[in-house]
């Protein structure tokens, strides 16, 4: 209080040349262009991102702000993720496992090799169970369970509650049983029941109408 009593007075003389905020937002992002590639993926100031498929082989304008990114083709918002970090040691990287899961439904094999596989993992549980999964099954096997995994996860919104039970098994140091998961976190929709309409003959019309006719 002493203190903002002795600046009182070279406040008030500041405070009479201050102007009014702007109406409007300032700009408080940088531009720069991108072009996402066959991978799926596209970079920004050293930071690697993933995108949906349907961007793959566009050039975007990427709006870096300081706590996202977005980003727009043709002047329309097609997709906005957490800005990422990097250090010199590492090459920062945002990638979101829900943008390969369709490539790799057609070939699961090719989780193994890819560069960011380890970023693929959405939780701890998931890349404890690649790594049993990896020592105990053939690569192929191993693919596909991890593979089909990720789809439940993503696809079907299980993926805290499929962690949870992925930690059960490890604990038990059991494999995962992917067909009798997916019939657990994303059972099947009944069939729907098959209707037949049995159509009345025209000429029971005819007698109503004579009938109303009469009355």
């Amino acid at each position: 209080m002493r203190r903002n009593r002795r600046n009182a007075a070279a406040f008030q003389i500041e405070r009479e040349h201050l102007l009014d905020l702007p109406e409007h937002r300032t700009t408080d992002f940088a531009e720069e262009e991108a072009r996402v590639t066959r991978c799926g993926t596209f970079t920004v100031r050293c930071v690697l991102y993933s995108a949906p498929s349907r961007l793959i082989g566009h050039r975007l304008k990427v709006r870096l702000y300081s706590d996202r990114l977005d980003c727009y083709l043709s002047g329309a918002l097609v997709h906005s993720t957490a800005r990422a970090t990097h250090t010199t040691k590492r090459r920062g990287r945002g990638i979101d496992y829900r943008h390969f899961i369709d490539s790799l439904k057609r070939k699961p094999q090719a989780f193994r090799g890819l560069a960011f596989r380890d970023d693929l993992f959405p939780r701890e549980a998931y890349r404890r169970t690649w790594e049993r999964l990896e020592a105990a099954l053939t690569p192929r096997s191993a693919c596909k369970t991890m593979v089909g995994l990720l789809e439940l996860a993503g696809n079907h919104g299980v993926e805290a509650q499929l962690a949870e039970r992925l930690e059960v098994l490890l604990e038990l140091g059991e494999l995962p049983d992917l067909k009798a998961l997916f019939d657990e976190f994303a059972p099947r929709q009944a069939e729907c029941p098959v209707v037949v309409v049995e159509m009345p003959c025209a000429a029971l019309y005819d007698t109503l109408l004579d009938e109303e006719v009469l009355a």
